[in-house]
């Protein structure tokens, strides 16, 4: 493997995964091993069918993507794999435990575990040197800006998993879910959609906003019934 595909390997860009070479760094260089090709191709598709909601493409594209990179013989980048599925779920308010990772997170480096410990929410004074920029200032934020951060965190997905840490920690505003509601409902992710729309609701009830919560509930009737009246 090149040095620009171990560099790649390596990084979370945005708090995310990097499973294959940037095509503009490898222009001039050798081609990417299939691998690495397939497995984030299928990273992807994968990520995006969990997004949508489509569960049985979503399982046979991270088994291809855990097969292709279990033809390296190598764990840590097994690892990262996992991390990107458990990102995916936080981002739609899933929290339960990442078990694909922690069954090889011996062979994790420090950087994938600071990683996973930020997922859980239990992410250490010193894990947050070890994250990446963008999802490190959104860890840092104080309860009453912690919208700000995530505004500034380009990618959509990133964006959703730094909000869902937000939140499993006890620190997401009201800025925060309607960012988060913005953002998946832009991009037309349904399942996290959905999930923050609820979240939206759940609070309008708890402060006794009728208004506000029925029309959340007309959003998320919006969505399950796939634009068809019923």
């Amino acid at each position: 493997m090149t040095t620009s595909a171990l560099s790649c390997m390596g990084l979370f860009r945005g708090g995310l995964l990097c499973l294959a070479m940037a095509l503009a760094a490898c222009a001039s260089g050798p081609p990417a091993p299939e691998w690495q090709l397939n497995a984030h191709g299928a990273s992807q598709k994968a990520q995006n069918a969990y997004l949508a909601g489509d569960v049985r493409v979503e399982q046979l594209e991270w088994d291809l993507a855990r097969r292709e990179v279990a033809r390296t013989g190598r764990p840590d980048l097994l690892a990262r794999v996992e991390l990107l599925r458990c990102a995916g779920r936080v981002a739609s308010l899933v929290f339960e435990p990442c078990s694909g990772f922690e069954a090889l997170s011996a062979d994790a480096p420090a950087a994938e575990k600071a990683y996973a410990r930020y997922l859980a929410g239990e992410a250490a004074a010193d894990d947050l040197a070890l994250l990446p920029s963008a999802q490190r200032e959104a860890a840092r934020a104080a309860n009453a800006n912690a919208a700000a951060p995530l505004a500034a965190i380009t990618d959509p997905l990133s964006r959703l998993v730094a909000a869902g840490v937000q939140l499993r920690t006890g620190r997401a505003t009201p800025g925060s879910v309607a960012l988060a509601i913005d953002t998946a409902s832009a991009q037309g992710w349904r399942r996290p959609l959905l999930a923050w729309l609820a979240l939206q609701r759940e609070r309008a009830q708890a402060a006794g906003d009728a208004v506000a919560a029925a029309a959340v509930q007309r959003r998320i009737a919006i969505v399950e019934q796939g634009g068809v009246s019923r």
